[in-house]
């Protein structure tokens, strides 16, 4: 510990990476979404075991169903973050 008050800017930018991870992660989630809605009904789909090089063979409509709520909670949080720069800008 240092002993001193952390930076105004410390905090600003850790909040500017966040906002563009959680950019990054929409923009991929929206292409896999596109992708998946994009298939014919009956093509399969393989999901990759996280931290693993294994695939699994799985329901093209669930993991459709899975992704827009990924995307939804990831605009969600989007939504919570700007709303709350927003509070501060007004303070």
């Amino acid at each position: 510990m240092s002993g001193r008050p952390p930076r105004q800017e410390d905090g600003e930018s850790a909040a500017l990476r966040h906002r563009e991870e959680l950019s990054r992660q929409i923009k991929e989630q929206k292409v896999v979404v596109d992708e998946l809605s994009n298939l014919k009904k009956n093509r399969r789909v393989y999901k990759q075991q996280p931290n693993s090089n294994i695939f699994f063979l799985v329901d093209r409509t669930e993991t459709l169903s899975q992704c827009k709520n990924t995307l939804d909670e990831l605009k969600k949080a989007q939504q919570e973050v700007e709303n709350s720069e927003k509070a501060k800008m007004k303070k």
